[in-house]
């Protein structure tokens, strides 16, 4: 592409999201109703409050081992107890009720269901989660459970990990034991938790587990992650063909870090390799064009003939996790993946200071245009807000109580841009906050606090509401975006 085609394609794709499905840019979004039905949830993840991590039979995960790496976290900080919620879980949907919530997101721990990863399944974890969906139903509740929030089992890393194509297919042999135990329990299933971020952090940048620094095994990471999602998806439908399977994928508007050509076309690669990578794969049955050089792609991929079906997978739904914007610039130095001369780091949008606690920029109204821009990506797809959130490290005062004012603002500014949103057509159908609670958070340990309860981790888990989650479970009852 020259320049001017490049900036007609940018232009064109951004005029698209707005106005094809019917978009408006004008408008707060304040006070106004969410539509009749809207679900209002929260989210956890298995490794980050699970805790029990020897116990029934579990296996050791990759974080496990990560985690349990000097070095490798914040304050040594591990997930071996995390919040415990592996025996409190009757607490922590005690305070989903008290939220006024009406849907829950959690995880199913790998480790837990395959110790090894492949052979049959441990029954007692297939228990246990047995055990909580009956709960979260009995709370008149709905699940949304993610079959991957990054905990592979140990002995698959081991013999390669994900860059290794046969971890495709344990992974749809794990599925399959939980579809039949789960699927006449749970009807709404996120297949993978944000694939981006745990393939380039784990094999790329090395931040998070396993840690490897390997750009190719990074690249073909994505590859058989792609064809894990696509065979997951036909065994969830074999089990049940009623069930909704989707994925939650991190996404986030790209800035071009200047008005340069360059810097322009190097944030649309951005765009296709950071939130589109895994889903043209699925919906489309190829990869976005013009990321990796068209000659070497296959190659760079461990590519096999038929991997085009394998990947292939109608999605119900579309799961969006947002939380900042991107900037974005050429890199003609290179990056240390081959043929893709870009770099992206979540810095600072133009005009936005405001900052959460772990330093991630705020900037709302990013949020709206990333929803309406996957909405117009993904043919109108239904989606659900699967994540969203702050770190806001306030802990109680000499009462008990935590004012945490920041994360109502964060919260209610994020919310008014989603109402806007579904107003100028996003179909969009739920919203979960991260987090339910205070929890292990990755390399950050229990530094950085997004829940909305609040987890005194040194003195028996006791949970406490925060000021944030009351104003939240009022925003629940009245289905709509209150003042703070």
């Amino acid at each position: 592409m020259d320049r001017r085609q490049v900036i007609r394609s940018t232009l064109a794709s951004l005029v698209a999201a707005r106005t094809a499905i019917g978009g408006d840019a004008d408008g707060a979004g304040a006070g106004e109703p969410f539509p009749p039905g809207f679900l209002w949830g929260a989210a956890t993840a298995a490794y980050q409050v699970e805790g029990a991590w020897r116990q029934d039979g579990r296996g050791e995960s990759v974080w496990d081992r990560f985690a349990h790496t000097p070095g490798k976290i914040k304050n040594g900080d591990n997930g071996d107890v995390a919040c415990d919620s592996y025996h409190r879980f009757g607490d922590d949907i005690a305070l989903l009720r008290q939220l006024n919530l009406k849907s829950y997101r959690y995880s199913i721990a790998w480790p837990r269901i395959q110790p090894v990863g492949r052979g049959p399944a441990n029954a007692k974890g297939l228990d246990y989660y047995q055990r909580l969906t009956d709960a979260v139903l009995q709370a008149g509740m709905r699940p949304l459970a993610t079959l991957y929030h990054w905990d592979l089992p140990q002995p698959l890393e081991d013999a390669g990990g994900w860059p290794n194509r046969d971890t495709a297919e344990r992974f749809a042999d794990y599925a399959g034991i939980v579809a039949r135990a789960l699927g006449d329990r749970i009807g709404h299933w996120c297949i993978l938790n944000e694939p981006k971020t745990f393939t380039s952090a784990g094999y790329w940048q090395g931040t998070h587990a396993p840690g490897r620094t390997e750009p190719l095994a990074f690249l073909r990471a994505t590859h058989t992650v792609n064809l894990a999602q696509g065979s997951a998806f036909r065994v969830l439908k074999a089990a049940n063909p009623k069930l909704q399977a989707g994925s939650a994928f991190d996404v986030a508007p790209m800035f071009a870090a200047t008005a340069s050509y360059a810097d322009l076309a190097a944030a649309e690669r951005w765009h296709k390799f950071q939130n589109l990578w895994f889903v043209y794969p699925a919906l489309r049955g190829h990869y976005p064009e013009g990321v990796l050089p068209a000659d070497r792609q296959a190659d760079l991929l461990d590519w096999h003939a038929g991997d085009e079906k394998i990947m292939r997978a109608p999605l119900d739904f579309i799961g969006l996790n947002y939380y900042s914007p991107w900037l974005v610039s050429d890199a003609p130095q290179g990056n240390g993946i081959p043929g893709l001369n870009t770099r992206g780091q979540w810095a600072k949008a133009p005009g936005v200071t405001p900052k959460t606690d772990i330093g991630w920029d705020i900037y709302p109204s990013g949020f709206h245009d990333i929803v309406l821009r996957m909405a117009y990506e993904t043919g109108n797809l239904p989606i659900e807000i699967t994540e969203n959130g702050a770190a806001c490290n306030i802990g109680p005062d000499a009462r008990g109580a935590v004012h945490d004012a920041p994360r109502v603002a964060y919260l209610q500014s994020h919310l008014r841009e989603l109402a806007r949103a579904i107003r100028d057509g996003a179909p969009v159908r739920a919203y979960y906050c991260w987090s339910l609670m205070d929890n292990f958070e990755w390399a950050e340990g229990y530094s950085q606090r997004f829940g909305v309860v609040y987890v005194d981790f040194a003195h028996g888990q006791q949970r406490t509401i925060k000021d944030s989650g009351r104003w939240y479970a009022t925003v629940a009852a009245d289905n709509r975006v209150l003042p703070a």
